[in-house]
Formats: structure tokens, sequence, C-alpha cells
């Protein structure tokens, strides 16, 4: 797994006097970056090769701002177009929330998936990780 840090902003805050549950998934998707340059390292987005399948997030516990929040991000499968990547939140050694998500390699000209290549589910491989509940 790799890890990123998240300084919370205050505006990320809400009328409860915690993180908002919408930003979550924000985090999730900048901490997926090191995937993304695996299928295209200079991000262009006019060769774009991944789509979004489906997320879901669970929501452990509360997220409080002055503190930041580290999400761990590994790969859960890997199939003949498309993984899973599962990431986790914590704050203060609690975990706060666990999300995981279906991405696609997807052929925009024929709009249909295609297959990952050898070369990028090996590197994918390296962050393959056990799940537990």
């Amino acid at each position: 797994m790799f890890t990123e840090e998240f300084k919370i902003r205050f505006y990320e805050t809400d009328a409860l006097r915690h993180v908002n549950n919408t930003v979550v998934p924000q985090w999730f998707e900048t901490a997926r970056e090191p995937v993304f340059k695996v299928f295209n390292p200079s991000l262009q987005l006019d060769n774009w090769p991944l789509i979004v399948a489906g997320f879901s997030v669970d929501f452990l516990a509360q997220i409080h701002y002055g503190k930041n929040v580290t999400v761990h991000t590994g790969i859960e499968r890997i199939g003949n177009s498309s993984f899973v990547v599962l990431q986790y939140a914590y704050q203060d050694g609690i975990k706060v929330a666990k999300g995981s998500t279906t991405l696609v390699n997807f052929d925009y000209t024929t709009q249909r998936s295609s297959p990952i290549s050898d070369d990028i589910k090996a590197t994918l491989s390296q962050w393959l990780v056990e799940t537990h509940s």
C-alpha cells in the first residue's frame, strides 16, 4: 500500500463540526493518482484510459478538523480489463473510512473496455493487499 496525507481544510467541515461526507471520496480519488500514472504517466486528459465503474465508501468514525488524515491505497483485485482499488483513511491511528473503487481500462474510440496489459498488471500486483473487514 502507499499513503498520502491530507490536511483538513476548514471549509471541508460541516455544521456538525466534523468533515463532510462528500470530502472523503475526493481524498480517495486524489490518493489514487499513483495508480493513474501506471496507465498514463503524464496524466494527459486527451489520452485518459480509465473510467470508474463504481465506488463505495463506508464511514467508520467521525473525522475532525485540526488533525491530518492519512489515506492508504492498495489493489484488491486485478481482472482482465478492470481492477479494484481498496483505500482506508486514518486519523490519530483510528480507521475512519474505507473505500473501494472499480476502475475499467477503457477505449474511448470503440466505447468498450480493453484488456489491461501484462506490464501494467505486474505493476499493479506490487500493490496487491489482502482484504480484512
